[in-house]
């Protein structure tokens, strides 16, 4: 069995191209199923590959929720069981796919939470004047915020860009985003302000032998890590009064909202966004809607 997970992991990072996130998850929730299918009941005999089927799927799931998991990751362990099984039955493990008829609760979509665009006037101001002093530091977390809110990319995107992927010419960002997929992202002058200042004032003084070509870097001059990106927009939120916490993903959130509200179709905030399916962008069709909605009940007077 450890050879067949072997293979399967090559599968997914290889030739499915998944994130070491996603494989990780895939990974770990196969080798639950498979110790469910060997554990050894009082009076019953082993079991092998042969012997799962629908049944023991279904099992497998039933106990992950009487052990206290939630609807999406039980959608998100049914979907990798699924997933296992149609590779195991094309690679000959299995004689037949038992996972194309197990079904799972769908996952809650939860509604984002986002900045309001006044706060995120307030966020940039803020960042702006942290970074008057002209501290290196200062800079880098200015040109993270701003960044982010421009292009909507994620966090692991972010990091992983090198000065390079900078287009000042054209004002674009070449990200390599799930599944290795590249795409160009646009982003505006205040941004292009904020990434010039960080270029020319602020990475000089953090690069060390171990930078290479990143474009954000730590205060050793490694390549900034995400957790470290993630407690600047933490902070730099903080500094905004009435603003809900969020990490960069409310950043991304934000973005998506604020370009859906000025006017921006939802295949363009799609491709910008890196979303494989359309269904993933329209989630923050609902946030607008809720937003009118919610502007509605305060203000017309028969609400």
């Amino acid at each position: 069995m450890r050879a067949v997970v072997a293979d399967y992991e090559r599968h997914l990072k290889l030739e499915r191209g998944l994130s070491s996130h996603t494989v990780r998850a895939y990974v770990g929730d196969v080798v639950s199923l498979l110790a469910f299918l060997t554990a050894v009941e009082e009076g019953s005999p082993s079991r092998g590959f042969t012997d799962l089927d629908i049944g023991l799927l279904r099992a497998w799931l039933a106990g992950q929720r009487t052990g206290g998991a939630g609807r999406t990751t039980l959608a998100r362990r049914a979907a990798s069981a699924r997933t296992f099984t149609a590779w195991a039955h094309r690679a000959g493990v299995l004689e037949t796919d038992p996972g194309g008829r197990l079904a799972a609760p769908r996952a809650h979509r939860t509604l984002p939470g986002v900045l309001r665009e006044d706060q995120a006037d307030e966020l940039m101001r803020a960042s702006e004047a942290g970074a008057a002093q002209r501290d290196p530091v200062a800079l880098r977390d200015r040109a993270i915020v701003e960044l982010l809110y421009a292009s909507g990319i994620r966090v692991s995107e972010l990091c992983g860009l090198d000065v390079g992927a900078i287009d000042f010419s054209r004002r674009v960002v070449s990200v390599i985003g799930k599944g290795d997929k590249e795409r160009m992202v646009p982003f505006g002058v205040p941004a292009a302000g904020a990434l010039t200042t960080w270029l020319e004032a602020g990475r000089p003084e953090l690069v060390s032998e171990q930078s290479a070509h990143a474009l954000f870097l730590g205060v050793r001059g490694k390549r900034l890590d995400p957790r470290a990106a993630r407690r600047v927009v933490h902070e730099a939120i903080a500094a905004v009064p009435g603003a809900v916490d969020m990490g960069p993903h409310g950043l991304r959130h934000s973005a998506a909202t604020h370009l859906l509200e000025g006017g921006a179709d939802l295949r363009s905030v799609q491709e910008l966004l890196g979303h494989a399916t359309l269904a993933t962008t329209q989630l923050y069709t609902h946030v607008t809607v809720d937003r009118l909605k919610a502007i509605h009940d305060r203000a017309h007077p028969r609400a």
